[in-house]
C-alpha cells in the first residue's frame, strides 16, 4: 500500500490510510522533552510516535521511556524468548531471522499488559527487520463482522509447559516457586493443571475492547499468534503427531473452547496484512506505541539486527 505524509515539522505523520506514525526530530533529551505534551497528545490520539536522530544510548532509552511513560515495568507471564539487558530493558523477542512475528498486542492475552511500548534501534539490520504497526481500531472495523460476531465471546489461551518445547513454566512466570504461580493463576482468572512434563493452564480473555482514552472498540487479542496454524503447516502437524493437543506449547480457541477455523485465522492475517505500516530502521531510533491503539510485528532480517524493548504501565 502506498505509503503517506502530511504535516509540518516539528513532527509528520507517515504511514497508510489506516495506520500512522508521528515521527519526530529530536537531536537529543532535551528536544524530546521540549516536546513532551505533543508526543503524549499523539500517543493517545494516532497510537504511534518515532522519535528520529537520537545516539543508540542505553541510558538515553531509560530516560525517554520514564519521561514519557513512567516506571518501566517488568516482563512477567512471558510467551516469547527475551534477555534482560539492564534493568527492565529487554532485547526483542528471540526468534530466527529468518521467521516473522505475527501482528499482535503485547500482553493482551493476559489479564493485565502494558500501557506504552518502547523499542530502541541499537543496530539496524542489513535488510528487512522492520517492526511494522497496525491500527487496532482499523483492524477491528475492517474484519468481517460474521467473524466479530464468533469472536464476541472472547478467546481462550492455552499453554502447556516443558522441557525442551517453547518455555519452561520457571521462564515464563519467572520464578521456581509453584505456590507463585498457582497464587498469579488464581489472581489472573486462570486454571492450572501440573503434569508430569511441567504446567498446563487455561483461561479466557476479551478478543475486542474499549480503548479508555478515545472510547473506540479495538481489535485486542493474540488468537493469530497462539492459534496452532500460526507455526506454518508443516510444524503444526508434526506436533500434533508428537503430542495430543492439551499438550501443545500454546493453542487458542472459542471462548466456548470450541476450534477456531484457519480461514477466520487466516482472515484476521489478511487483514493485518492491509492495515500495516513498516518503515526502515535507523541506528537511535526510538519508536513508542500505545498498545491498545497499535499492534505490532517483526519482518524476517539479514545480517546483525538489535532491537530493544522497555514496557510502561
Amino acid at each position: 500500500m502506498t505509503a503517506v505524509t502530511s504535516g509540518t515539522s516539528p513532527a509528520q505523520l507517515q504511514g497508510n490510510e489506516h495506520t500512522r506514525i508521528a515521527v519526530f526530530p529530536a537531536a537529543d533529551f532535551a528536544a524530546v522533552e521540549a516536546h513532551l505534551p505533543r508526543l503524549q497528545d499523539h500517543l493517545r490520539e494516532h497510537g504511534a510516535i518515532l522519535l528520529r536522530g537520537l545516539p543508540a544510548d542505553l541510558d538515553l532509552f531509560n530516560t525517554v521511556t520514564e519521561a514519557i511513560g513512567g516506571a518501566l515495568l517488568t516482563y512477567t507471564e512471558r510467551s516469547t524468548p527475551r534477555s534482560a539487558v539492564a534493568g527492565n530493558i529487554y532485547t526483542s523477542t528471540e526468534y530466527p531471522p529468518a521467521e516473522s512475528i505475527p501482528m499482535h498486542n503485547e500482553n493482551s492475552y493476559s489479564a493485565s499488559w502494558p500501557a506504552r511500548l518502547f523499542f530502541l534501534c541499537d543496530t539496524a539490520a542489513e535488510t528487512g527487520g522492520a517492526t511494522p504497526i497496525a491500527d487496532s481500531r482499523a483492524m477491528f472495523r475492517l474484519l468481517p463482522e460474521d467473524l466479530r460476531e464468533r469472536f464476541a465471546g472472547g478467546v481462550t489461551y492455552t499453554r502447556a509447559f516443558r522441557e525442551g518445547l517453547g518455555l519452561t513454566w520457571q521462564e515464563a512466570f519467572q520464578t521456581e516457586d509453584r505456590a507463585a504461580v498457582e497464587d498469579y493463576c488464581a489472581s489472573h482468572g486462570q486454571t492450572h493443571q501440573w503434569t508430569e512434563e511441567g504446567l498446563r493452564t487455561r483461561h479466557v480473555r476479551p478478543s475486542f475492547v474499549e480503548e479508555p482514552h478515545t472510547g473506540d472498540t479495538v481489535w485486542f487479542n493474540q488468537a493469530n499468534l497462539f492459534h496452532v496454524s500460526s507455526l506454518g503447516e508443516e510444524v503444526s502437524e508434526a506436533l500434533l503427531e508428537l503430542y495430543p493437543e492439551e499438550d501443545l506449547p500454546r493453542n487458542a480457541y472459542f471462548a466456548d473452547g470450541s476450534p477456531i477455523p484457519v480461514a477466520d485465522i487466516e482472515k484476521i492475517r489478511e487483514v493485518y496484512d492491509e492495515v500495516s505500516y513498516a518503515f526502515p530502521w535507523q541506528t537511535g531510533d526510538i519508536m513508542v506505541i500505545n498498545n491498545m491503539l497499535m499492534a505490532h510485528g517483526r519482518e524476517p532480517f539479514t545480517g546483525k539486527r538489535r532491537i530493544l524493548v522497555a514496557m510502561t504501565g
